[in-house]
């Protein structure tokens, strides 16, 4: 009993580093962007980026492996509609996360150049901060709906 209710923990505590560093990173990011100084963007997107890669990646890498682990002690199939389903979102929401980390790590770029140079963020600069932008709303209701498969666990036949 003990080795599932570690493994719960770790898996919740992994899933609010998911949501918790996605919604920090989304909410500091738009707010250095709104001040339209590079400098201050260069500073706020570098530590994004190293957030982004310390704690999103390493719960990234663990979630699947708690969640795999906990699913067979407990005895649930991964083929479980709530199951299949929540993994279908989690790759859903990193084929969004993945060009994230490579536009974030653009934007940061693009803004240390120009705070070097004392010149205006770059036209590039606006459009992939549209990408970027637009990315993070699938990837939240997604996870959104992983956190409620997850607390719910509907009985339904996925495939």
């Amino acid at each position: 009993m003990l080795t599932e209710d570690l493994l719960r923990l770790a898996h919740v505590i992994g899933a609010a580093v998911l949501f918790g560093t996605g919604a920090g990173i989304a909410f500091f990011m738009v707010m250095a962007r709104r001040t339209g100084d590079a400098r201050l963007i260069a500073h706020v997107a570098g530590t994004v980026v190293v957030a982004d890669m310390v704690f999103t990646a390493t719960a990234v890498v663990i979630q699947p492996i708690t969640g795999y682990l906990l699913a067979t002690r407990i005895g649930w199939s991964l083929s479980e509609g709530w199951i299949a389903l929540s993994l279908i979102l989690y790759v859903v929401t990193g084929l969004f996360w993945l060009p994230v980390v490579w536009i974030q790590i653009r934007l940061r770029n693009l803004a240390r150049l120009a705070a070097a140079e004392g010149t205006q963020l770059p036209a590039a600069f606006d459009r992939l901060y549209a990408i970027w932008f637009a990315c993070g709303f699938p990837a939240f209701f997604a996870v959104i709906g992983i956190f409620w498969l997850m607390l719910a666990k509907p009985q339904f036949q996925l495939f």
